[in-house]
């Protein structure tokens, strides 16, 4: 694996998880929380796109159709965040928490998936 697309992914996870879990924390969506979700989805973006690279392409596996999700979910997450500050909906603002939480874990999915199928090779 091409180590500078590992480096980058690392910090795409540091930067994601941070923004995720101290939103929920907090229990208030705030904007320093959006700096760092589009930090991780900026780090993950281009994370694939070198390990796109290094493969060869888009690999059409669990971890290829579940990472291309995961960015997906990411970019409308960050989107939606921002939308729910700049309408300064406190209803919103107050449970986003829970939709950052699902879109972390979906993200987890892969992210972890090399680790566990090559464990089991």
């Amino acid at each position: 694996m091409d180590p500078l697309a590992s480096t980058i992914m690392g910090l795409a996870l540091l930067f994601y998880t941070i923004g995720v879990w101290s939103e929920r924390i907090a229990g208030k969506l705030k904007p320093w929380h959006l700096i760092f979700f589009v930090l991780g989805l900026i780090c993950d973006t281009w994370g694939t796109g070198l390990m796109f690279q290094f493969v060869g392409g888009m690999t059409f596996d669990i971890h290829g159709i579940t990472g291309v999700i995961a960015i997906l979910l990411m970019l409308i997450h960050a989107v939606w965040a921002f939308v729910v500050l700049i309408k300064k909906d406190e209803n919103a603002i107050n449970n986003f928490h829970k939709f950052s939480v699902f879109v972390w874990v979906i993200w987890l999915i892969p992210y972890f998936s090399p680790m566990f199928f090559n464990m089991a090779v």
